[in-house]
């Protein structure tokens, strides 16, 4: 593609001739100095920790010869041709648009910003939109996944150039619409600049990602999730949520409501409820909207997820699903790694046994855990977690009192050691879980921590296995190794059934 199409949109100036950027052409553009070649555009990133105008000299002895820059730089010979823009990451997310042909026009994208419930919500969505006919994509935590094939990403939201990318296999792959997560820090680093969304959610704002290399303060990590809103032509608010008005006041959106029906909204749930069945569990609400009033099922249990199931009826109202569609689908609906249930084969003694894969893995989200499963009154409530390597002792500490104190058993294993000894994580935890008289058991292994759980699950039991949620590998001394907890637990059970 000719230089001066990629830069269609983004003002610029150059120390290169206008005839010369009308003729340039570029296969690519990358970010990364290492995949830097004659025919690609490298865009200079400054990042929290790194300045990618530092690693243009690298670009430049790769082959690069055209880069785009905040700064001239001197240190470039004069055979190189510098596109100088006010910020390269705004700059990145037009370029790479213009790069794919502007997939993102073809797409209705709807977005979901919060500190929690994100991943949840979006997946509810995908199922729902997909089981009403509308051929539907979701980018989040979990991946990027289309048509049934998953990819991983590293960021909850990728980056700008792949996010286009990945807009513009949708698109050839015959997607009309795309669910995705919007971090703050995606919206901090500009990766969605330019990106129309057709429809954005706000599931709820607490603090997090404030210090170090993240938000600054607050109030800025409030500005970063409310800019969405500015974005986009609909938008579906948590009207319960103490900073509700705080994120709708800017809002550019024709907006809606959802939350608890003890106020006006827009979608209100009452009558919530949890059921159990079996090895299932979950929650039932009433839900209250312009269309009437119509019951939920979720396979997944707390007041919390009727929040994000209200989200998610609002989003397929928008999208106009018929409502026994939306009813049917979050029926069947399980979330990768959040609340998600394993379910045995009959046979195999676990019938009555809960098995739940969740994320929790500080003390807060442990505790709303715990306290949520409470709820269903299990005869024993088993927990088995970790703790990440590289962390304060202080976290373990956290996370072993709470657990000590809300379950019945703890089973103490690794989580993603990396370069520390999973032993010495373990005994950190140990030593909370000691001061809370909480009986428990410690594994190394964290499959011999499973098959543990497995083997000595009484009837009426609820275990939890913490910490891993959507996960697929362990981390450890710097090597990513395959690990699904759900395989796992299935292994367990089947080994389990063979000896009964």
């Amino acid at each position: 593609m000719l230089l001066s199409k990629i830069l269609a949109d983004i003002e610029y100036t150059s120390n290169a001739s206008s005839e010369l950027i009308e003729t340039l052409e570029i296969a690519d553009i990358t970010y990364d100095s290492r995949k830097a070649t004659l025919d690609k555009l490298f865009v200079c990133l400054i990042g929290a920790v790194s300045d990618g105008h530092n690693y243009a000299a690298g670009a430049y002895g790769c082959g690069c010869r055209v880069f785009m820059v905040q700064r001239q730089l001197d240190s470039l010979p004069d055979d190189a041709v510098q596109i100088i823009v006010t910020d390269t990451r705004a700059a990145l997310a037009l370029a790479s648009a213009a790069l794919f042909d502007y997939p993102a026009r073809s797409l209705l994208i709807i977005g979901i910003t919060g500190t929690k419930g994100k991943t949840t919500t979006a997946s509810l969505v995908y199922d729902i939109l997909n089981a009403g006919g509308i051929a539907t994509a979701s980018i989040g935590t979990t991946g990027i996944l289309i048509n049934g094939v998953r990819t991983p990403t590293v960021n909850t939201t990728p980056e700008s150039y792949e996010l286009h990318k990945a807009f513009r296999k949708m698109v050839d792959d015959g997607i009309s619409c795309v669910v995705m997560e919007v971090s703050s820090q995606a919206i901090y680093m500009r990766r969605t600049v330019g990106i129309h969304f057709h429809i954005g959610v706000f599931t709820n704002l607490s603090r997090d990602h404030i210090g170090g290399v993240e938000h600054p303060d607050f109030e800025h990590y409030m500005n970063c999730k409310a800019e969405l809103f500015r974005q986009c032509r609909y938008g579906i608010f948590n009207a319960d949520d103490a900073h509700f008005t705080d994120m709708v006041k800017n809002a550019h959106s024709i907006n809606t409501t959802f939350g608890s029906a003890n106020s006006p909204r827009d979608f209100a749930a009452r009558d919530i409820r949890p059921w159990r069945s079996g090895n299932l569990l979950g929650v039932k609400f009433i839900c209250r909207s312009v269309t009437g009033e119509c019951e939920y099922s979720l396979r997944m249990p707390g007041e919390f997820n009727v929040y994000n199931a209200l989200a998610a009826i609002a989003v397929a109202q928008r999208m106009q699903i018929r409502e026994n569609v939306i009813c049917d689908a979050l029926s069947r609906a399980t979330v990768r790694g959040r609340f998600e249930l394993v379910t045995p084969e009959k046979g195999s003694g676990l019938e009555d046994v809960v098995t739940i894969i969740d994320y929790a893995h500080n003390a807060v989200s442990m505790r709303a855990a715990l306290e949520t499963i409470r709820k269903y009154q299990p005869k024993r409530l088993v927990v088995l977690f970790g703790s990440v390597g590289g962390r304060t002792q202080l976290r373990r500490s956290e996370l072993g009192e709470v657990t000590g104190q809300l379950a019945d058993f703890c089973i103490i294993t690794s989580d993603n050691p990396n370069f520390e000894a999973p032993e010495d994580i373990i005994h950190d935890i140990e030593e909370s879980v000691i001061k809370t008289s909480c009986p428990y058991a410690a594994f190394v292994d964290r499959r011999d921590a499973v098959r543990y759980a497995i083997d000595h699950a009484l009837s009426g039991d609820c275990i939890l296995f913490a910490g891993k949620g959507h996960e697929e590998y362990q981390l450890i001394e710097g090597e990513y190794r395959h690990y699904d907890e759900r395989e796992e637990i299935l292994t367990a059970v089947a080994a389990r059934a063979a000896r009964i």
